[in-house]
């Protein structure tokens, strides 16, 4: 990781998610995704919940950024990585990203 951080390890699906009862049903106990929502309403959620395993202001590989979402979603971590910039949760340029949305918890 280019920067570094306190939280737990992005990598780690079922780290520190809490979710509402509509967004959990996409979710496996242990945090991984079953799948994307096709409604735009349900799906920001689940992006957002994505999200959270990048820490705000840390900058990541693509390597990296890849192995964080295979672990989440290893079905298609291609098409979450495409959904997660095109939603602005994350930003990219030259050959790294960054989180640069969603919900961000304090304290």
């Amino acid at each position: 990781m280019i920067g570094s951080s306190a939280r737990p390890d992005p990598g780690d699906p079922a780290a520190g998610w809490s979710l509402d009862p509509v967004t959990a049903r996409y979710f496996t106990p242990d945090g991984r995704l079953i799948g994307l929502p096709a409604k735009q309403s349900r799906l920001r959620p689940v992006l957002d919940a994505v999200a959270q395993r990048f820490e705000p202001g840390l900058h990541y590989s693509e390597t990296e950024v890849n192995r964080v979402l295979r672990r989440v979603y290893p079905a298609d971590h291609v098409t979450l990585r495409r959904a997660l910039v095109d939603f602005g949760l994350l930003d990219r340029a030259a050959g790294e990203y960054w989180r640069s949305g969603g919900t961000v918890e304090f304290g």
